[in-house]
């Protein structure tokens, strides 16, 4: 097989590639600034704000399946119109399409959202996710898309961001709640659907809701840092309109994938 990923140079596209490539697939990676650094990638920079260069791409390379992962916090034409694009080309080559989605295009409720729910999104980057989602779906039915929340392993983003409130430096907030995943189990999730027939929305977040503030204590304890410096506060007194919590229910993928979804109290244990 020939798999194409899309934002190879991100964090959760260059595990997706390191593991495509251990189990023996042919493996193109792009990026857009960021050079990809998987051994064994074949890598191609591709800008997909450009349609005619995804498009240009995708019909060069032929791949059996594309796993779509770019995204851009302050920018929508990466985020919903680059998807549009990858999707659309993947369609015309009639490759299987794999798009990661995310938790922010929901406000924030008590009850978990279930993987059908609409989207509610209350910022810019939940909105461009609900349109990414909207366009992927429109074009490819058969697509999957994948909904998952704050990725968490060694060098990602939100155990980097703990570290920071540990050291006094940026405050973690107590009243957004996620379901964080590590990164290895979401990418092998992500490669067990591309030959499945699933087609359709799936929460793929790890069991645990935590808040951001419980994510730090739990990286204290995991790197034996003193909790007590830790900066904390709340999004409502920083005058921020952000989803707080926002539950994913992952029952079905449980039940649908050989993947075990590990908790991240499980994951940071000592």
């Amino acid at each position: 097989m020939t798999l194409l990923v899309v934002g190879a140079s991100g964090f959760l596209g260059g595990e997706v590639c390191r593991q495509a490539v251990a189990a023996g697939e042919r493996v193109v990676g792009t990026y857009h600034s960021t050079a990809v650094k998987v051994p064994g990638v074949a890598t191609r920079r591709l800008d997909v704000t450009d349609r005619a260069a995804v498009r240009a791409l995708l019909t060069e390379v032929r791949p059996d399946a594309v796993v779509a992962t770019p995204y851009r916090n302050d920018d929508w034409a990466v985020t919903a119109d680059g998807a549009a694009h990858v999707a659309y080309a993947a369609a015309e080559v009639g490759a299987r399409l794999v798009h990661l989605s995310s938790d922010a295009l929901h406000a924030g409720r008590p009850s978990p959202y279930l993987d059908d729910d609409p989207p509610t999104p209350i910022h810019s980057y939940g909105a461009a996710k609900a349109a990414a989602e909207t366009a992927a779906r429109a074009i490819d039915p058969g697509a999957v898309l994948v909904r998952t929340s704050l990725i968490v392993g060694q060098g990602s983003k939100q155990i980097q961001l703990c570290r920071d409130a540990l050291a006094g430096r940026a405050p973690l907030f107590t009243d957004e709640a996620r379901c964080p995943i590590d990164v290895a189990d979401l990418a092998a999730a992500v490669l067990e659907l591309v030959p499945s027939g699933y087609a359709g929305l799936l929460n793929v977040a790890g069991p645990d809701p935590v808040s951001r503030a419980e994510l730090g204590l739990l990286v204290a304890r995991r790197f034996g840092v003193d909790p007590a410096g830790m900066k904390t506060t709340t999004s409502a007194a920083l005058g921020l309109h952000r989803p707080n919590e926002v539950r994913l229910d992952s029952s079905r993928a449980a039940g649908l994938l050989r993947t075990r979804l590990r908790g991240v109290t499980e994951l940071l244990a000592s």
